[in-house]
């Protein structure tokens, strides 16, 4: 049983990388920040069944995918999409184009508008630094399947990223 200060702890030690991981599914700060916040209280309530068979960083990660999950079938995130593309619809043709992002930026911005499967496995591979064969076994799919949608992903981003040099893609 975790007490509070083992939980604090827990909580503390975690919560950016599983905020950092939500982000990368739902693409919205303030919807990851409660994913992530449930993902705790999820864990705090069922802790009894948690049984200690493996890292504890891992568990929470897969709680934090399946919320994630979640909340990109729910109805909520259906509407408040629609909304965002209604909105950037109206503001796109007064935008001022002045200012200009950075490579960093437009990276992150190309990877999360790739579809989820691609965007997932690249974010592990080459943002978390895990390997094939954690990937395969965290995404419970086999390591020939992580390997296409990593090929995949990058073939989509080239074009996105016509012009910058990022070491990924130019080493094939």
């Amino acid at each position: 049983m975790f007490n509070l200060s083992n939980l604090e702890k827990m909580i503390d030690d975690y919560t950016d990388d599983l905020l950092r991981l939500a982000f990368y599914y739902v693409k919205d700060l303030q919807a990851a920040e409660d994913i992530v916040q449930e993902a705790f209280i999820k864990f705090y309530e069922a802790q009894n069944r948690y049984e200690e068979q493996g890292v504890l960083k891992a568990y929470l990660k897969k709680l934090t995918v399946n919320k994630s999950l979640d909340y990109l079938r729910s109805w909520n995130y259906r509407k408040v999409s629609m909304q965002n593309k209604l909105v950037a619809l109206t503001k796109g043709k007064r935008s001022d184009h002045l200012v200009k992002k950075d490579e960093q930026t437009l990276i992150g911005d190309a990877i999360l508008e790739l579809p989820l499967k691609q965007r997932e496995v690249l974010l592990y591979f080459y943002f978390e630094e895990w390997t094939i064969a954690e990937i395969a076994t965290f995404l419970s799919i086999p390591q020939s399947t992580v390997k296409t949608r990593l090929r995949r992903g990058k073939e989509l981003l080239r074009p996105k990223l016509e012009g910058i040099e990022w070491e990924v893609l130019m080493h094939e």
